[in-house]
């Protein structure tokens, strides 16, 4: 019992020793300051800052008069005057220093006010002018004695003979016209009724040779001569390419049956395929370019003819017909080509570079240069756009500097500070961080 009372009052001692040693570190350190602050001067209050407003803490252009949560329950951001570049820019401002612009190599250009041609691409390929292609087809039956044309693909020139035939329908009609011309001729002097009918019968053979597309020349030969020839030849109607051939030496054929093909291919068609959201954008008339890849760097100008009422559910798109001259025959039918459809120009509106535009599928926005390294995004709505530019519609004016270069790291940039802003540690954390280092220590 004895010592357990002796060590309780050691314990007593030496917190009471401790206390007054506390006690007195207190006291000078008290002194300590009151010799540092100089007499008749109180310490200054600590500053107040005005609260301008609440903004998003994802760096988005929403900002608010009182505290609100965005939608994933992340507290908006108080901002003061004097601590964000908002204060001095405006909510969404961004400023730069020069060497950080240089650092990012932004570039920018200023809009302007042009017009713009929209530019429709779809790929096509080449196929003959159908108005220019040419069947020959026999109105008889008969046999075929000889080629002169036996293959496909042959360029033929019009009237050129491509096979001869045999026909005892051809050989009887002519017979019947050398007898009338010859009756015709003998009762040329005795006149009447009986001449009159002689030469109705002459005209009407003959009529029938043509029918039978006997050429003109082939008819007066005949009627010349009065003899009877057992072959005729049948002769190219126009020149161009034997595109198909179906005649065979020595085969029986019928009337109305197809031998030639003939196309000619001094202008061709394109038959692009236009997506069905370009649609709207093609009319009849309009200018088309035409480039392939077996003529790099040659370009076919031609100009939309015929828009194809009816939509290939398969491919979604619109068959569109140009016309194209084609010298040289340079265009095989068959080629694959790119089309490029030049819609109609639209009156002029304010234009940016389509790299100036920052798009986040919901809205596009623009960085625009305001000076001293200054930026302010604005949301724009655009219009029609090509190649290079864009049409703005709402958002940006004519003149204003606009960023076309590193606009994306710009706003990187932004949405990084505002990023690292929303996640600064709160009081409470922070007084725990430091009372956890005073204890290490």
């Amino acid at each position: 019992m004895k010592i357990t009372a002796i060590a309780s009052l050691s314990v007593i001692a030496l917190a009471l020793t401790a206390a007054g040693g506390y006690g007195l570190g207190q006291r000078s350190h008290s002194t300590a300051q009151a010799a540092a602050t100089p007499t008749g001067s109180a310490p200054s209050a600590p500053k107040v800052h005005k609260l301008l407003y609440y903004r998003n803490p994802m760096g988005l252009a929403d900002t608010s008069p009182t505290p609100k949560q965005d939608s994933m329950g992340m507290d908006y951001i108080a901002v003061y005057e004097g601590e964000d570049d908002a204060a001095t820019n405006g909510p969404g401002h961004l400023n730069l220093s020069t060497e950080k612009i240089q650092k990012l190599g932004v570039r920018t250009e200023a809009a302007q006010v042009r017009t713009l041609e929209r530019q429709v691409r779809a790929a096509g390929r080449i196929e003959p002018d159908e108005r220019r292609l040419f069947s020959v087809a026999p109105k008889f039956e008969g046999y075929v004695e000889r080629l002169h044309v036996s293959m496909t693909g042959q360029a033929v020139a019009k009237g050129q003979p491509l096979f001869e035939v045999y026909s005892p329908e051809l050989v009887s009609a002519q017979r019947e016209y050398a007898l009338a011309a010859q009756g015709a001729e003998s009762l040329k002097t005795a006149g009447g009724q009986a001449q009159t009918s002689m030469q109705q019968l002459a005209q009407s053979s003959l009529t029938r040779l043509r029918n039978w597309d006997i050429s003109e020349a082939q008819v007066k030969a005949l009627a010349q001569s009065g003899e009877t020839r057992r072959q005729l030849s049948f002769l190219s109607p126009v020149s161009g390419v034997v595109t198909e051939k179906k005649a065979v030496q020595g085969m029986r054929f019928m009337a109305g049956e197809v031998l030639y093909q003939v196309a000619d291919l001094s202008a061709v068609w394109v038959i692009a395929d236009v997506a069905e959201q370009d649609i709207a954008l093609v009319k009849s008339g309009q200018r088309a370019r035409v480039t392939l890849s077996a003529y790099p760097g040659k370009e076919f100008m031609g100009r939309v003819s015929y828009v194809y009422p009816t939509l290939k559910a398969e491919t979604r798109s619109v068959q569109v017909r140009v016309d194209l001259g084609n010298p040289g025959l340079l265009l095989k039918p068959g080629m694959f080509s790119q089309v490029e459809l030049i819609a109609p120009t639209r009156s002029a509106q304010v234009t940016v570079p389509s790299s100036a535009v920052i798009d986040s599928g919901t809205r596009q926005l623009v960085l625009v240069q305001q000076g001293g390294g200054r930026f302010e995004p604005r949301e724009v709505r655009l219009g029609d756009r090509n190649n290079d530019f864009v049409q703005v519609l709402q958002g940006v004016q004519a003149g204003e500097q606009v960023v076309i270069a590193a606009n994306f790291l710009i706003d990187a940039e932004s949405n990084l500070k505002a990023a690292l802003a929303g996640f600064s540690p709160a009081p409470a954390l922070a007084a725990s961080a430091v009372a956890t280092a005073h204890a290490t220590h």
